[in-house]
């Protein structure tokens, strides 16, 4: 290419993921293989679940089932490969391969951090208004929050990928890591990563800090609402409708800073690649688990849901 721009050389990575475990290979398909399954399966069974029962036609599963969506999407953008990968004697991926799978994997993880915010004010409405929380969660609010979630995850994503394309790859071109991440790929980059680098950081105070800034006021005027309630069932039902989020929030971003502080550097060692395991991997599988281990509404659809299927093939 002439004419001014940038020439990127390389035209494929090689992801190395596991392969420094030979020793425990298959243990790690057969594992990251359940786990992938597991979480189709739950995901998609909260999905229909959801749909199926008008009773959980509400704000809050409506959100929840938006993030079980992009929960399928974001475990999607990066197991498949590593799964194929396993096996491979050249475990490669090529250039515009590991920019979509970047892309969608940044996407989605931008706008489940946006989501985990609007669940949250939703729990702030519920409880701190619980009079006006059918007028304030309307069905067109609560659409628009969600496509504004998904619409900032997808600028976000669109303007890291945009500075990755105006950077030049010249080698090596090995990935210490089982898919495309921003900090391996900065590292690997033959030009100058300030920007990206400054990007990076502006992102991460926009997505992240912002959203957990907000999520962390909400849930303080909740904290004063409950302790205003006189009745201690009171205190315990308001407390329960938070509890599932609150442990779904505190598992997303711990992890997140844990993995990301450690990996600022382009780092990826064996730890921060088992790191990256639990949030890229057990998150999205843990999430409709959580969601549905202390929800009444959601195992008594469950139970509506398996008599009709039981009477159904009882009329066979």
């Amino acid at each position: 290419m002439t004419g001014g721009r940038n020439i990127t050389e390389i035209t494929q990575f090689i992801l190395l993921g596991f392969s420094d475990f030979p020793q425990i290979i298959t243990l790690l398909f057969v594992m990251f293989l359940t786990l992938y399954i597991t979480t189709l399966t739950w995901n998609l069974s909260l999905l229909v679940l959801i749909r199926m029962d008008s009773h959980l036609h509400t704000p809050m599963y409506f959100f929840l089932s938006n993030l079980s969506f992009v929960d399928l999407c974001y475990i999607t953008s990066t197991v498949p490969k590593m799964l194929s990968n396993f096996f491979q004697e050249e475990q490669t991926i090529s250039f515009v391969g590991c920019i979509v799978q970047y892309f969608v994997f940044s996407t989605m993880g931008l706008s489940e951090s946006c989501l985990m915010t609007v669940m949250a004010y939703d729990r702030y409405a519920a409880i701190c208004n619980p009079l006006l929380y059918s007028s304030v969660m309307s069905p067109t609010l609560c659409a628009r929050m969600v496509m504004g979630s998904y619409a900032a995850g997808l600028l976000g994503s669109l303007s890291q990928v945009c500075t990755l394309l105006k950077l030049n790859f010249c080698g090596p071109n090995v990935i210490r890591h089982f898919f495309c991440d921003m900090p391996q790929l900065l590292n690997l980059s033959c030009t100058d990563i300030f920007f990206a680098q400054v990007l990076l950081a502006i992102l991460t105070m926009l997505f992240g800090l912002t959203n957990a800034l907000v999520i962390m006021l909400s849930y303080g005027y909740i904290v004063l609402s409950i302790v205003k309630i006189t009745s201690a069932k009171g205190r315990a039902k308001s407390f329960n409708t938070c509890a599932s989020h609150l442990t779904a929030v505190s598992l997303f971003y711990i992890s997140g800073i844990v993995v990301y502080l450690r990996s600022s550097s382009g780092g990826s060692s064996s730890f921060d690649r088992f790191a990256s395991v639990f949030y890229t991997v057990v998150i999205p599988m843990l999430n409709p688990l959580i969601y549905s281990l202390r929800n009444k509404e959601i195992k008594d659809a469950m139970k509506k849901l398996q008599k009709k299927t039981i009477c159904s093939q009882g009329h066979r």
